[in-house]
């Protein structure tokens, strides 16, 4: 307390001219209505820089707990949508549209490991069978295809990727149906390889390529990826196809887990036909 006093007593002169300087500019920006304005004008770009900062910061801590969000959102409107088309279909037994005769549901996971430079690569996904997740889901991102499960924990499941050799997918021109595979030709992590279409079918660099209802593991109609460039080799009468996959795997983060609830019931029927 001394101290204070001390410090008070040595530079009152000085304290005494700060307290007059702040008088002085109180009773200026009161009685003149142009410095007003501008302090005021000044005082609430710095409070809005100030504050426009904060929100920065709280924003980008929040990030992670957004996406986390908007992800939610999208699984349940996703499965929503499903349900919305099943109703429909039970509404109206004359509608023939092959897309809507599978119901589907979803569960989002977050990509916990990936790899992307191996010759058979995986993901890894913190949702195991406490969630849902079975093998044989197919695993999709909100850009198209990532791949199908593989093994499943309690609460983890690993993933083959489309970049494995191993990786067998049934695509489609959507401009014509025609129908092939895609698998990895095991260099690039952004290319791909579909054969087995005919050579006679027209197809052009750009065309979009998307999953077929064949597959009990993907809904129709998911985005696979557009065609780079293609070639017949001597004496084949299919296309050797290079596409670019849609999904970016060198930065995947939440995919969506798909569930085909109708899946038993198709693979018995067929399994029939073939004992017969």
């Amino acid at each position: 307390m001394r101290n204070i006093f001390i410090f008070l007593w040595r530079h009152n002169f000085v304290l005494y001219f700060l307290v007059l300087e702040v008088v002085c500019f109180i009773f200026l920006i009161n009685h003149n209505q142009y410095q007003k304005a501008s302090v005021i004008s000044s005082s609430n770009k710095v409070s809005g820089r100030i504050y426009e900062s904060v929100n920065y910061v709280k924003d980008y801590i929040s990030l992670k707990q957004s996406n986390e969000q908007l992800v939610k959102e999208n699984v349940a409107l996703m499965n929503l949508l499903r349900k919305r088309e099943l109703v429909l279909l039970d509404q109206d037994s004359l509608i023939k549209d092959t897309l809507h005769k599978q119901q589907y549901s979803f569960i989002y996971a977050k990509v916990i490991n990936n790899s992307i430079t191996k010759q058979n690569n995986f993901l890894t996904l913190n949702k195991g069978s406490l969630h849902g997740v079975k093998p044989e889901m197919g695993v999709v991102s909100s850009n198209g295809v990532v791949g199908i499960v593989k093994d499943v924990s309690q609460n983890y499941s690993t993933v083959i990727s489309l970049l494995n050799e191993k990786s067998k997918v049934s695509v489609k021109i959507k401009s014509s149906n025609h129908f092939g595979t895609m698998a990895w030709p095991g260099s690039d992590s952004r290319i791909g390889l579909v054969t087995l279409i005919p050579k006679h079918v027209k197809i052009k660099e750009g065309d979009t390529l998307t999953t077929t209802s064949y597959s009990t593991i993907f809904p129709e109609g998911i985005l696979a990826g557009t065609v780079v460039s293609y070639d017949v080799k001597p004496g084949d009468n299919f296309y050797s196809i290079s596409i670019r996959y849609s999904t970016s795997f060198s930065n995947l983060d939440f995919v969506y887990l798909v569930k085909d609830l109708k899946k038993e019931e198709r693979i018995e029927l067929e399994n029939n036909l073939i004992q017969q």
